[in-house]
């Protein structure tokens, strides 16, 4: 036993724990071959005394790669994209740090100075929570984790647009430089979908009926949405969405079912008035994110929304509709967390008391009006009261 050599390659052999173990060191070298024979005999004598390897420490940049990557290939792509965005300003902070070197206090820091760029508490704890998976993959979040207080949310954040703000919006999104900004508004805002729904439409998940090149009427299919309750669920369009969805197709010639109502593109600028210009279409993919158009569009506004507030908007809409049940609002938004739906129910109790004192005065009104004095009719007195 020992290092020998069989052709052009040394092979190693030995006895442990009374079994043979012959391998090849894959090496022409002998001094390779009985580094080989050393090292795999102490990991077998490691491994038995179940004493653990020591493992290289990354760097944090390293590690999060590391996660982006796995979350790719066993989550959706929505999710991966979340971990992406959230990663992003972690890793500008903590990035050339070792991952065993962070802790509670830089993690306090961290969260003070994004807060002071004025970051909400809810996106700083979304990049915490990403700041953890890494963490946890080399098994250095829980010794920490009691130490770590993730930061209060606000749970009222969702505003409804007033009718002027709407207005000033859907005039800054006609002058976009992103012609697929009023179309993704005007849509959001009279179907109520998430971002994420929008962006995951394809033509088959759209049925339309066309008259001389113009949409009349259609409805949308979700095909894909974030609950159980939002799969699968219908929304007719309106006359405004079927006008701006017209405008947005029309760019378009023939589409595949398969294809995405808003595909993947880039923008051009052409002739002296620099005409806003769609090329580069992949119709296999949907488009990315329109963060910096909406705010270019909130900015020349005057106003500050997030996208989410369109669908906040739609919903309280609806509930503002004492006549519209709350199933049919369901129906149409798909699932409402408990919070929202509470407050939905706040505004349809302000709609219902409105209705019920409009109901008051039209009672009061009509009272008022049979108990006023009338006057009595003048009878001639050449009449003769007939009784019968």
């Amino acid at each position: 036993m020992g290092v020998y050599k069989r052709g052009n390659v040394y092979w190693y052999e030995f006895e442990f724990a009374g079994s043979r173990i012959r391998e090849s060191s894959k090496s022409n070298s002998k001094r390779i071959a009985e580094e080989a024979e050393r090292k795999r005999r102490r990991d077998l004598e490691l491994g038995i005394n179940r004493i653990a390897k020591a493992r290289a420490i990354p760097l944090f940049k390293i590690a999060a790669q590391r996660v982006l990557e796995d979350k790719r290939r066993r989550r959706a792509r929505n999710t991966a994209e979340l971990y992406k965005y959230a990663l992003k300003p972690v890793v500008e902070a903590f990035g050339s740090k070792l991952v065993c070197d962070i802790s509670p206090e830089d993690i306090c820091g961290y969260q003070t100075k994004r807060l002071g760029t004025g970051v909400s508490a809810r996106t700083v704890n979304v990049e915490i929570g990403a700041l953890r998976i890494v963490l946890k993959a080399h098994r250095l979040w829980a010794p920490i984790a009691d130490a770590v207080e993730m930061l209060r949310e606000r749970k009222d954040v969702g505003r409804a647009l007033s009718y002027g703000d709407e207005k000033k919006l859907i005039e800054a999104a006609g002058k976009s430089r992103s012609p697929a900004l009023l179309p993704l508004l005007t849509l959001t805002l009279d179907t109520g979908l998430r971002a994420a729904e929008i962006r995951s439409l394809q033509r088959k998940d759209i049925s339309l009926a066309w008259k001389e090149g113009t949409i009349e009427s259609g409805f949308i299919t979700v095909p894909k949405s974030k609950t159980e309750a939002g799969t699968g669920r219908t929304i007719p369009l309106s006359r405004r969405a079927c006008g701006a969805l017209t405008l947005w197709l029309s760019r378009f010639s023939l589409i595949e079912p398969d294809a995405f109502v808003f595909p993947r593109h880039s923008v051009g600028f052409t002739g002296y008035k620099r005409k806003a210009h769609v090329h580069g279409v992949r119709f296999d993919l949907p488009i990315g994110q329109w963060k910096k158009a909406w705010k270019d569009a909130c900015l020349a506004a005057g106003v500050h929304y997030r996208w989410h507030d369109l669908r906040h908007t739609f919903i309280t809409r609806l509930a503002e509709r004492p006549e519209i049940s709350e199933q049919t609002i369901m129906s149409l938004a798909g699932h409402v967390s408990r919070s929202m739906l509470a407050r939905y129910s706040h505004i349809r109790n302000q709609a219902k008391r409105s209705a019920i004192e409009a109901l008051e005065k039209e009672a009061l009104a009509a009272n008022s009006a049979e108990e006023s004095p009338q006057k009595s009719p003048q009878l001639d007195t050449g009449d003769k009261l007939v009784l019968n």
